[in-house]
């Protein structure tokens, strides 16, 4: 099992960079901290797209974290 960390610090500026970064690594559980998004502007869409589920917590500013797992549902 690969277990990553990724200090997005913005997931919405820098998910073409996750997207690739996932493809290229295809770690199986990554915590996403810094998301600097509100909960209802968190990337689900584009993160279910590349085969991960996620659960979030998205705050303004220097706040907001996120757990993904591939192919489930994280816990």
């Amino acid at each position: 099992m690969r277990i990553a960390t990724f200090n997005i610090n913005n997931v919405n500026r820098r998910l073409p960079n996750l997207l690739r970064w996932l493809a290229a690594s295809g770690p199986d559980v990554v915590c996403l901290q810094e998301l600097k998004c509100e909960h209802g502007a968190f990337p689900i869409d584009a993160i279910r797209k590349v085969d991960y589920h996620a659960v979030w917590k998205g705050e303004r500013s220097w706040n907001g974290v996120a757990i993904l797992a591939r192919k489930r549902e994280p816990i």
